[in-house]
């Protein structure tokens, strides 16, 4: 039986409907992933779904006992209460007397006087009458599970473990339905992989939004997509998704033609005049207004972001060269001993838990810390454009357009000028949301403009803290793209194990054991080559990052195994295979006449092209990687 239907939903804030005719079933213990551009109105689903909105018409179909549970996007700031008292605030009306008798509990322990005990006793008795003893087990118990100190602030913990409180919260009312927007912004890869365990554990169903694909892939069982008002449905996994879903707006392309066609037909007919048509045909006029109004009602998919990097002048061959860098704040080591080479056109991934010095390590290769011990020397002629992840550097009082360019009504890109509000428009700005403030702005175009704002400097240093939170897949799809062509030296922290695959080619890597270490290729390839704890600390040289050459000498003691001989065996002809395939693509790319066929062929061509060099380059690093242990 399903938990809950929606059937003909319709929802709008005086524009367009954000949710357009919507239908949706929910079945018990499905997973579900809800894609959509940003600003498509995937939260507002999630909120009416939990009730905190009404339908302007449409019918929701849920039984009386339904209980829905939602984790919202935004991490709350401010909140003095206790871990206790934010996860006891999701089981409602209970929520004040659990608070009063966990208050009064911890202040018998300390004054264990007949006063305090009298009233110890009172609120027993008041959750008697409640049933409020086997909600507060299932407080306790939810604080056990997910390792949790009932008496701690909750305003003092890390981002990550205010997710780890908010999921809490949500789950201890055991919801039939799971409601999480972007449950993995903000959280580190331990506590990624952490989240997708109890999800996978959970009884009831679970709606989610998310950015993360490896994460979408692990855990979606369905996938609902909302676009232009309309949700549509797939019972497959992402890339099969993928492939529907681009077979659909083909077709839907290909029929938007033969319409623009015939309206262009009649509009033509139309205009040749009474005489030139003796007689009136009423009933074909009739059928062109139709039309005009079927064209004007056409809701087009909106256009994807035009993200283009302007490049510096190229920076000296070293870009940075550490040596045995060392760093202690408030008197816990961060790093130490950390050795590394960082060369033009190097593209480096920094991984590690929240709070591990990732910033920290960063903001040393930039001098704007003093190392501990060690030294940095930076390279010639650098020039460098930094992505903040904090966003602190948006002016919320002012507008769009002041927090990108202040008192001009162009930019200068590529050598040349355009208009502020055009170039917004790359960035799927609207000319109204240009001119308002940015406090206004999700968070999805909060990072578009700091992104706006970061492409408009040439640089060929770019350093980019967490850049994919908050974007649509879409647009996540177009910064990848832009940094693979990007033709400077990149570092980048991310937690996004996909992002991380595709676009870098090494990380450093605030490792288990707290040793920062250097390793080739992505993170898939990180998971091969990290040392497990016990092996990391059989020796003093474990406890500091190894150099490059270190890193290879202690590798080539391994000899490969039967299966990974095999693959190294295959992999020069598929490396072959691949560059003759590219080869032939780039000779069709290269004729005049391939840009003028159908622009979804186009579209599909480029994207395999570019497929094509990614898998070529992952199974070169692999190549390399093999090669070293080969006898």
């Amino acid at each position: 039986m399903s938990l809950l239907t929606l059937k003909g939903i319709s929802v709008s804030f005086g524009g367009p409907s954000i949710l357009d005719g919507v239908a949706l079933t929910i079945e018990p213990r499905e997973r579900i992933g809800l894609l959509g551009r940003n600003g498509a109105g995937k939260s507002t689903l999630m909120k009416l779904i939990a009730g905190e909105l009404t339908a302007d018409q449409g019918e929701m179909n849920r039984s009386q006992t339904l209980r829905v549970a939602r984790l919202i996007q935004d991490v709350p700031m401010g909140d003095a209460r206790t871990i206790f008292q934010v996860v006891a605030a999701g089981l409602g009306d209970l929520t004040p007397l659990l608070e009063q008798y966990h208050q009064v509990l911890h202040d018998v322990s300390e004054d264990p006087s007949d006063h305090m005990l009298s009233k110890l006793e009172q609120i027993q008795h008041a959750l008697e009458d409640a049933n409020g003893w086997r909600v507060e087990q299932m407080v306790a118990q939810t604080l056990s599970k997910f390792g949790l100190d009932p008496d701690a602030s909750f305003d003092r913990l890390s981002g990550g473990m205010k997710r780890r409180v908010l999921l809490a919260q949500a789950l201890v009312v055991e919801p039939d339905i799971l409601l999480l927007d972007e449950p993995t912004n903000h959280l580190d890869i331990p506590a990624i992989e952490w989240l997708e365990e109890q999800i996978r554990q959970f009884q009831g169903a679970v709606l989610f939004i998310t950015h993360d694909r490896r994460f979408l892939q692990s855990l979606a069982t369905r996938i609902v997509e909302l676009d232009r008002g309309v949700l549509r449905s797939y019972a497959c996994d992402y890339p099969t998704y993928l492939i529907r879903r681009d077979q659909e707006l083909a077709a839907e392309l290909e029929q938007f033609q033969q319409f623009d066609k015939k309206l262009a037909k009649e509009e033509d007919w139309i205009r040749q005049g009474i005489k030139a048509r003796r007689t009136r045909n009423e009933g074909r006029v009739r059928a062109l207004e139709q039309l005009r109004r079927e064209r004007t009602q056409r809701r087009e998919r909106q256009r994807a972001a035009d993200l283009t990097l302007v490049d510096a002048s190229k920076s000296g061959k070293l870009v940075f060269e550490a040596e045995h860098l060392s760093l202690t704040l408030g008197g816990q080591s961060l790093f130490s001993n950390f050795s590394t080479t960082v060369l033009r056109g190097d593209r480096i991934g920094v991984i590690g838990p929240n709070g591990a010095g990732k910033s920290t390590l960063i903001k040393t290769l930039l001098g704007e810390l003093e190392p501990t011990d060690g030294s940095v020397r930076q390279g010639t002629n650098l020039e460098m454009a930094v992505f903040d992840q904090l966003r602190e550097q948006l002016d919320d009082d002012a507008s769009v357009i002041d927090n990108l360019q202040h008192g001009s009504d162009f930019v200068e890109i590529g050598g040349g000028k355009k208009h502020v509000i055009g170039y917004l428009q790359d960035f799927l700005f609207s000319p109204e949301r240009a001119r308002g403030p940015a406090r206004m702005l999700s968070g999805g175009e909060r990072n578009r403009l700091m992104l706006a704002r970061l492409f408009l400097k040439p640089a060929n240093l770019l350093i980019m803290d967490e850049p994919t939170n908050d974007l649509d897949l879409e647009t996540l799809d177009l910064l990848r793209d832009t940094l693979l062509n990007y033709q400077g030296t990149l570092i980048v922290v991310s937690h996004d194990r996909d992002f991380l695959d595709s676009v870098v080619t090494s990380l450093w890597s605030f490792d288990d054991d707290g040793a920062l270490r250097e390793y080739v290729g992505g993170y898939s390839d990180w998971l091969r080559q990290k040392p497990t704890l016990a092996t990391a600390t059989e020796s003093t040289h474990q406890t500091a990052a190894p150099s490059k050459a270190h890193a290879s000498t202690q590798a080539a003691t391994r000899k490969l195994s039967y299966n990974e001989q095999r693959e190294y065996n295959q992999l020069e002809d598929t490396m072959a295979a691949l560059e003759h395939d590219i080869e032939t693509l780039e000779q069709a790319m290269a004729a005049p006449e391939f840009f003028t066929q159908d622009p979804a062929e186009v579209a599909r061509e480029t994207a395999r092209y570019q497929a094509l060099k990614d898998q070529l380059d992952a199974a070169f690093l692999r190549f390399m990687e093999l090669d070293e242990h080969s006898t």
